[in-house]
């Protein structure tokens, strides 16, 4: 795995193009990670749903739920599977719209600084191993590419949107990651 440098898309993901996102301010690199995760419909894995969020293709009669996020405009720069694979959204130079309002570290507007990393996945079903070893791999081929990415380290969308989010959640194996970045 590896970033290309001209295009900042991973070698060997899908690349489904997300119109949801939009320039860093001047001279701002990616210095932080942050997870999430997400299902739609909620609990349910392996649909289509996902990238059509991202991608502004959701059809709101296609479930309950939908009706009511259907027009929101969100993206993030990758998605890893529940087997793996990852779908790439938004190229690294670019701020994917993952964090919301968002602080970390009495910075303001984590979107402009971070790089969104969505799992697929709920805040209280373990994730894979597949999503682990892969997120871990990602994440050093992500530090090599953009060397800021070490200063400030990884976090979660509870951490920098506190009021707003639970993800990754309690399932979310925080010490597991640590042993595979070792």
């Amino acid at each position: 795995m590896r970033v290309d440098p001209a295009s900042h898309l991973i070698s060997g993901a899908c690349y489904r193009p997300s119109p949801n996102a939009d320039e860093r301010p001047a001279d701002c690199q990616p210095s932080l990670i942050v997870l999430h995760n997400i299902s739609l419909p909620p609990g349910q894995f392996g649909g289509p749903y996902i990238a059509q969020l991202f991608t502004n293709q959701l059809e709101a009669d296609a479930h309950p739920l939908f009706a009511s996020i259907a027009d929101q405009r969100v993206s993030a720069h990758v998605l890893i599977q529940r087997d793996g694979r990852i779908t790439q959204f938004v190229p690294f130079d670019r701020r994917a719209w993952h964090a919301g309002v968002s602080s970390y570290r009495g910075q303001e507007n984590c979107n402009d600084f971070s790089i969104g990393i969505e799992l697929e996945g709920t805040d209280q079903q373990p994730y894979e191993d597949a999503q682990y070893q892969v997120l871990a791999t990602l994440i050093d081929t992500l530090r090599i590419a953009y060397p800021a990415l070490s200063k400030r380290g990884i976090t979660g969308h509870s951490d920098i949107a506190p009021q707003r989010k639970t993800d990754p959640g309690p399932a979310f194996d925080w010490q597991r990651l640590c042993r595979e970045l070792a």
